[in-house]
């Protein structure tokens, strides 16, 4: 059964299902979905199917949410799956200023002769200076990562720090490719929450430091990504660079920040990625995430552990941890 969390503005999209069927694109309104595979005439098989004819799609999206003539479904009675099916994650890294001059001033070498204060200062004119530069850090990630709102998070067992990352995630509308700043929001179908999770402890590489970070290892373990509940379209969210990103575990909240301390709004991002890759209809952007992680409170995820993650407008996702072998 699914939580109950209405988004913001008069309808999102998710994937659903009834006990024992095939999951649908769905319209969601006033708690109750819409099957898009019945209710569109060109029967779409998936919501990035929707998203891909999202221009001409919307109207009929808006038309739909008001019309009581169709066969609405309660939403309690279905399964929610992940919004979209992305063909390509693009993920930033250290984009919240809070977040990069925490963690730089937690792991200063033990014989940094600066104090604290001077520390924070150094970090933080770097921070303000590699915005200024427009360079974002962005890598990409594995679809096989996403998984439900609502399911279950396989801990690995050779993860042997797993840690929580909520971050707000962009769905590409369109084609894109070398779009400027100023264009880069008319590319941009809408938003969900996506918590990319990670293991700190394979981040870096052990038996040769100049490789650098291992991103396959240490973020695209099966289910890494819960993504949703629901794709909530751009213009019902406004701005996204003022959006409340909440991370609370086991009831205790750990991240709680604006969208407004990113160093990167959405659009830069967009810019810059579409500078190098083509992205796609239905693709993510992960925008990073905000102070609050495991690592700062040195506290990881373990069996048993349950993570709630809004974002404003967006919805709830609520995720269990279960140790592999334990599921």
């Amino acid at each position: 059964m699914a939580t109950l969390a209405q988004p913001a503005g008069p309808f999102a999209l998710g994937a659903f299902s009834a006990p024992g069927g095939e999951p649908f694109p769905g319209l969601l309104a006033r708690e109750r979905v819409l099957d898009l595979s019945r209710a569109l005439d060109r029967a779409p098989s998936g919501t990035r199917a929707v998203v891909e004819r999202w221009e001409e799609t919307l109207p009929e999206l808006h038309a739909l949410a008001e019309d009581d003539t169709q066969a609405w479904l309660p939403l309690e009675d279905l399964r929610v799956h992940a919004p979209i099916e992305p063909r390509q994650i693009f993920q930033s890294g250290a984009n919240y200023r809070q977040h990069v001059i925490d963690l730089e001033v937690a792991h200063r070498s033990p014989d940094d002769p600066r104090t604290v204060e001077e520390a924070r200062a150094e970090i933080a004119a770097i921070m303000d200076r590699r915005a200024a530069e427009d360079l974002p850090y962005v890598f990409i990630g594995l679809p096989t990562t996403i998984a439900g709102p609502y399911d279950d998070v396989v801990l690995p067992s050779w993860a042997q720090q797993p840690d929580w990352e909520l971050e707000l995630a962009a769905v590409i509308a369109r084609p894109t490719y070398r779009v400027t700043v100023a264009e880069a929001l008319d590319h941009v179908a809408g938003y969900t929450v996506a918590n990319d999770l990670t293991d700190r402890a394979t981040v870096f590489r052990r038996d040769m430091k100049a490789i650098g970070t291992d991103w396959l290892r240490c973020k695209n373990a099966p289910g890494f990504t819960p993504l949703g509940p629901w794709l909530v379209p751009a213009g019902s969210i406004g701005d996204p660079g003022d959006l409340r990103v909440t991370l609370k575990l086991n009831g205790d909240t750990m991240q709680d920040e604006s969208t407004k301390d990113m160093l990167f709004g959405v659009a830069r991002l967009v810019s810059y990625i579409s500078r190098t890759s083509r992205l796609l209809p239905g693709d993510l952007v992960l925008t990073g995430s905000p102070a609050g992680n495991g690592i700062h409170w040195g506290r990881l995820l373990r069996d048993g552990d349950v993570m709630e993650g809004s974002i404003t407008g967006l919805g709830v996702q609520r995720t269990r941890c279960v140790a592999e072998g334990a599921a």
